[in-house]
């Protein structure tokens, strides 16, 4: 994602319309995720029997999170924060691909979104795992989506300058557009290690 063109502005187009890409289709599979969530939670409140077509086994099993008081944390469903958070990353995805140049309090508030994300992504995580003792096949699909959103969408805004001049010329901005990828992939193989060390009594009956 990371490119050599920049434009007068100090962004690169190219990079830029990478990123746009993602956000545009990530936004896209976070938006039917959370929507999904969202019908079976309704379905669910209309009948306490219902069983979740994410509700697989003892482990993946969105019905029994779906019930605890985490999944409605602001007194509302979860996934309603979702469906509005993906609708604006799409959209931002949409508008830059047509050629819209946003400004940059319009990138620090997407920035100020992808952080609320990650962070409300991070305290699922761990409540998944070692709090209710489940997991949500849906949700995860919502993970895989926030945390690389946050993360170019961070690495996008020190490189176009939105954090100020010395934060773009720092060494530490030039590292991560070098080195973008390692980060994410740790990240993934922390959450594999995580969640098969944390159900591995159940993975192990499976083998």
């Amino acid at each position: 994602m990371i490119d050599a063109a920049v434009n007068e502005g100090g962004t690169n187009v190219r990079s830029d319309r990478r990123l746009a890409w993602w956000l545009l289709v990530g936004g896209l599979i976070g938006l039917v995720a959370a929507g999904t969530l969202l019908v079976e939670k309704i379905a669910l409140l209309k009948d306490s029997n219902y069983v979740p077509s994410c509700s697989m086994n003892p482990v993946l099993n969105c019905g029994s999170i779906m019930k605890t008081d985490q999944a409605e944390i602001f007194g509302f469903p979860n996934p309603l924060l979702g469906i509005a958070g993906f609708a604006v990353v799409a959209t931002t995805g949409a508008a830059v691909l047509a050629g819209g140049r946003l400004a940059r309090w319009y990138w620090l508030g997407l920035q100020a979104g992808t952080v609320f994300g990650v962070v409300f992504v991070a305290w699922l995580v761990f409540q998944s795992l070692y709090r209710i003792g489940a997991l949500c096949p849906y949700c995860m699909v919502v993970w895989a989506v926030v945390i690389p959103t946050f993360w170019y969408v961070t690495i996008r805004n020190l490189h176009a300058g939105a954090f100020g001049e010395r934060a773009q010329r720092s060494a530490a901005s030039r590292a991560l557009r070098s080195w973008h990828a390692p980060p994410l992939l740790a990240v993934a193989l922390l959450l594999v290690v995580l969640i098969g060390e944390q159900f591995w009594s159940y993975w192990s009956t499976l083998l």
